[in-house]
C-alpha cells in the first residue's frame, strides 16, 4: 500500500471509529436518563374519603413505570456489548435496543393514559383500599409531570439507535487485536500447530542437549526433573518473545 492509499484510508477508518463512538455514546445516554426518569415524580393523586377534604399523593417513577429500570439496565449492558461485539452480533443488539424501546414507550404511555390505575399502589398504601375500581372511587388524578413523555421520547430513540446500530454496523471498525486469539508462528512465518507446541516445550533432549535431561552422577532424579521444567519454561518464554527456541 502507497502513502496516498495510506493518507485516503486514515480519515475513512476514523470517521468508522467516530461513528461507532457515537452510537455507543448514545446508546449510554438514552439509557442513563431511562434511570432518571425512573427516578422522578410522575404525578399526583387526590384521594378523598366520605365527601372529606382530598389528600394528595405523590406518584414516582419507580411506581408507575417499575420496568424502567431493568429497561435502562438492559441497555447500558447492550452499550457495554457494543463496544467488543462482531458485526452480526451488533446487529443482533440492535434488534434487541429496538425491542427495549418499544418497550420503554410502552412503560411511559401507561401511566399517561390511566394515572389513577399506574399509582393505585401508592393508594393502597395510604388508604388500605385495594382494587382498581374501589380505589377509582376514592382517587382522581390532579396531574400529570412531563416526566412519561419524556419516557416515551427516550424509548423511540432508543429504537432509533438500535436501527441505526444494525444499519450501519458493516462501516464499524473491527474490534482491538487484544480480543484475538493468540498465535505463535516459526521464524518463517508458519502458523505452529499444537502437537509442535508440545515438542518445543517437551523434548528437551533436542533443545538442550544429553546434559539437560541426563543428570550427572552427582544429581538426584528430583534435581534433573527441576531443570527440565525450568528449560520447558525457557522456551515457552522464547515463544512469547517471538524468538524459535529451535534455531
Amino acid at each position: 500500500m502507497t502513502s496516498e492509499d495510506h493518507a485516503s484510508a486514515s480519515p475513512s477508518r476514523q470517521g468508522s471509529a467516530r461513528l461507532k463512538g457515537l452510537m455507543i455514546l448514545g446508546v449510554l445516554a438514552v439509557s442513563a436518563l431511562v434511570f432518571l426518569a425512573w427516578s422522578q415524580s410522575w404525578g399526583t393523586l387526590t384521594v378523598t374519603a366520605d365527601g372529606a377534604s382530598g389528600h394528595a399523593l405523590d406518584v414516582p417513577g419507580s411506581t408507575a413505570a417499575p420496568a424502567l429500570a431493568a429497561l435502562g439496565l438492559a441497555g447500558l449492558a447492550s452499550a457495554a456489548a457494543l463496544a467488543i461485539a462482531g458485526p452480526v452480533i451488533r446487529i443482533v443488539l440492535g434488534a434487541l435496543q429496538v425491542l427495549l424501546g418499544a418497550s420503554i414507550i410502552l412503560s411511559g404511555t401507561g401511566p399517561l393514559v390511566d394515572p389513577v390505575s399506574a399509582g393505585a399502589p401508592i393508594v393502597t398504601a395510604a388508604t388500605g383500599v385495594a382494587g382498581t375500581e374501589s380505589i377509582r372511587t376514592i382517587a382522581r388524578s390532579e396531574a400529570v409531570t412531563a416526566w412519561p413523555a419524556v419516557a416515551i421520547l427516550l424509548g423511540a430513540l432508543l429504537a432509533l439507535l438500535g436501527i441505526a446500530v444494525a444499519a450501519t454496523t458493516t462501516r464499524w471498525p473491527a474490534s482491538g487485536r487484544r480480543y484475538q486469539a493468540v498465535r505463535f508462528a516459526s521464524e518463517d512465518g508458519r502458523v505452529l500447530g499444537a502437537d509442535e507446541l508440545v515438542d518445543l516445550g517437551g523434548d528437551d533432549s533436542e533443545n538442550h542437549g544429553v546434559d539437560a535431561v541426563v543428570p550427572d552422577a552427582d544429581e538426584s532424579p528430583d534435581d534433573a526433573a527441576v531443570r527440565r521444567k525450568a528449560a520447558s519454561v525457557d522456551n515457552w518464554d522464547s515463544l512469547s518473545r517471538g524468538t524459535d527456541p529451535t534455531a
